[in-house]
């Protein structure tokens, strides 16, 4: 195979980051998607796997790009070492499309049906094992690039994994349309109306609500986005204007406010470390009648937690379960700390918080949290959105800098909220800051990288939508079956 096949399915899998935030160009994805079906159809198994590693690396590289900033601009990565580190972290990522690739080229490929549901199912078998392997990575999934669609619709049904299944699907269609012979071309057409017919229902499906807004008042929210920048964060010499900028901003919000938010990690300082200042702050909220709750690194132990607690106004504290490896936690911390800074960042030793954490109550209100990274865990957000009344979700993306990766955590929020048919606050050091309704759609926000204060109104959902309800397992086992059966040629459709 010539060095050019290699060459177009790296520029179709860098393309592929277009169909997401902020270029929202959602057709891209299924001609990537095209594209890598239709070059591994003539493919032996030894050469799709390189076409598959070639397409995933080169789709990271464009879409992940933001991991530069984090390692080099506040990492303190010298160029020359964090160039050569991104590059190989896109390459160890592109490894999963590439063993996609070759299962697909090796066992599924044979039969119409193989050619479509089966290049389709594998591939959300693929994300699916991104998501959870060494912590996961539940970055640049095909399905968020639907938010907006007439697809958008299907999300409260199928979630994200199964808008990537019909993406995949799309594409495959599209491969066999204009590569296949003439004989079996029909079969594509007929894959590809079923594709549009399934985007029309789309349109249908956003009519309907899965979720009916609850009794309780609305909730008045307040939010500080201070700003800080992250080389100023863990700085001692800017600690205590931390402390009185947000002292500062809450009291702007306290009159008009029912719920005063502070981003991950606030205040930099473990809360045992802080305590008479949260419990100034929890006066201030008492004497306004308001809630306050902030994210704190806090310790039990000898264990080190990133949480958020609930300081005035209600009860409860989650520390995070889905830690970010090197900015939470070093893995093989014994043998590889020290050798470059990246390695010691600031409050990069934190233990896994628990499964099955209660929710933050506030008000009488059940709030749904999640930390940071964790909101683009789809099914770790549909547990914890049950029997809730809010999502709520706090971040510092100053490790994202002026790059993409604020723009695609927020979509990725954007989504939960729509998959699980609730409001969300999200809250921010440096942005996005905003206020979600339950379709997902942005309801108010704050301009990123300005410190300022968001006000606010959220409205309890109760209910359930089937993807709160059963998760994604539905789909994960659709396509587990559909690959075991395209692999046994059950589902296989003569010429």
């Amino acid at each position: 195979m010539k060095i050019s096949h290699y060459v177009f399915v790296a520029v179709a899998g860098a393309s592929l980051t277009l169909s997401l935030a902020p270029f929202d160009w959602w057709w891209t994805a299924i001609i990537a998607m095209a594209a890598l079906a239709a070059s591994l159809n003539s493919a032996t198994a030894k050469q799709g796997f390189l076409l598959g590693w070639s397409f995933g690396s080169a789709s990271f590289a464009t879409g992940v790009s933001w991991v530069y900033v984090a390692m080099h601009d506040f990492g303190e990565t010298p160029a020359v070492l964090a160039i050569p580190m991104t590059g190989i972290f896109c390459i160890g990522l592109g490894l999963v499309p590439g063993l996609f690739a070759y299962i697909y080229s090796r066992w599924i490929r044979d039969g119409v049906a193989g050619k479509t549901l089966g290049f389709a199912a594998l591939w959300v078998l693929a994300e699916w094992l991104r998501g959870w392997i060494f912590t996961g990575f539940p970055w640049l999934y095909l399905g968020y690039g639907h938010l907006h669609t007439a697809m958008a619709g299907w999300s409260p049904v199928i979630g994200v994994y199964g808008l990537s299944f019909w993406v995949a699907l799309s594409g495959a269609a599209i491969a066999l349309c204009v590569t296949a012979p003439a004989n079996l071309k029909r079969h594509g057409y007929a894959t590809l109306a079923g594709c549009i017919a399934l985007f029309g229902l789309g349109y249908s499906l956003q009519k309907h609500e899965w979720t009916i807004a609850g009794t309780k008042a609305p909730l008045r929210i307040g939010a500080v986005q201070a700003n800080i920048s992250q080389e100023k964060k863990w700085a001692y010499t800017q600690y205590w204007a931390t402390l009185e900028q947000y002292d500062l901003a809450s009291e702007e919000l306290w009159p008009d406010s029912d719920l005063v938010i502070w981003p991950e990690a606030a205040i930099p300082a473990l809360y045992h470390n802080a305590l008479s200042y949260f419990e100034y702050i929890a006066e201030r909220a008492k004497a306004n009648n308001s809630a306050i709750i902030t994210g704190v690194p806090t310790r039990f132990g000898e264990d080190m937690f990133n949480s958020v607690m609930v300081i005035s106004g209600g009860e409860g504290i989650y520390h995070k379960q889905r830690l970010v490896p090197f900015g939470e936690y070093v893995p093989l911390a014994h043998y590889i700390r020290g050798l470059i800074k990246f390695f010691d960042l600031p409050m990069s030793s934190f233990t896994r918080g628990g499964p099955g954490q209660a929710h933050l109550e506030v008000k009488g209100w059940q709030l749904a949290p999640s930390i940071c990274y964790e909101i683009a865990y789809p099914d770790l957000v549909a547990r914890s959105a049950r029997d809730s009344d809010l999502l709520f979700t706090i971040s510092n993306d100053a490790w994202f800098g002026h790059s993409i990766g604020p723009d695609q955590h927020m979509q990725m929020a954007q989504m939960r909220a729509l998959e699980n048919g609730r409001e969300l606050i999200r809250v921010t050091s440096t942005g996005i800051t905003a206020i979600v309704d339950h379709q997902g759609n942005i309801r108010t926000r704050i301009p990123s990288f300005t410190a300022g204060n968001l006000k606010g109104v959220v409205h309890a959902r109760s209910g359930t939508t089937p993807f709160t309800r059963y998760g994604s397992m539905p789909i994960i086992v659709l396509c587990g079956v559909l690959v075991l059966c395209t692999r046994f040629r059950r589902l296989s459709i003569p010429a």
